[in-house]
């Protein structure tokens, strides 16, 4: 039998519940203490946590207090990542990220999601749909990228889209759903 934990990563129901994930949790907000309430002069301690917290962090990683996650662990970024202030990533579900991506002010990544069926929701089993962020890629201020999206290279999301398809390669998305305004 699995986990909860296998059961979350593999996009199964799974129950948040579980103690496993509660230590992970507790464990993510631990690092976010850490992160979030830094000296702003100590980068070298606040790289150090946040090379901790995410799954695997290439070069250069930053984000700016405050950030927020559910796990971190489940976080993998490429080389010189950044996420301006106030960015949320809900990361029941993996998110792999490229290399030179930027994420504006108050960014929010969510893999987690709920069944549709009322019954199956009731039941406090959640599910949760990996996210994949190509390199080069900019999403702007205060857009929100949905559970299952891939968003393809040198795409740029416009600030404020809702982000409920894949983003194919050289675009830019913009609106509520995102779509296509422009091919790069």
């Amino acid at each position: 039998m699995s986990s909860e934990k296998e059961r979350m990563l593999a996009g199964e129901l799974y129950v948040s519940g579980d103690p496993e994930l509660d230590r992970m949790r507790r464990h993510c907000r631990r690092l976010l203490r850490e992160i979030n309430h830094a000296d702003p002069d100590d980068r070298d301690t606040v790289r150090a946590a946040i090379g901790r917290l995410l799954g695997r962090a290439g070069e250069s990683p930053w984000v700016e207090p405050p950030f927020f996650c559910d796990y971190g662990a489940n976080i993998r970024v490429g080389n010189n990542f950044y996420a301006n202030f106030n960015c949320v990533i809900l990361d029941p579900g993996t998110v792999d990220v490229g290399d030179d991506v930027l994420l504006g002010p108050a960014v929010q990544i969510y893999t987690a999601t709920h069944p549709l069926d009322a019954a199956e929701r009731a039941s406090g089993r959640e599910l949760a749909r990996p996210i994949r962020i190509g390199s080069r890629v900019w999403i702007g201020g205060g857009a929100i990228v949905l559970p299952g999206v891939t968003i393809g290279d040198d795409a740029v999301i416009g600030a404020g889209a809702v982000v409920a398809r894949d983003v194919p390669p050289r675009v830019v998305v913009a609106g509520n759903p995102a779509r296509i305004v422009r091919r790069l």
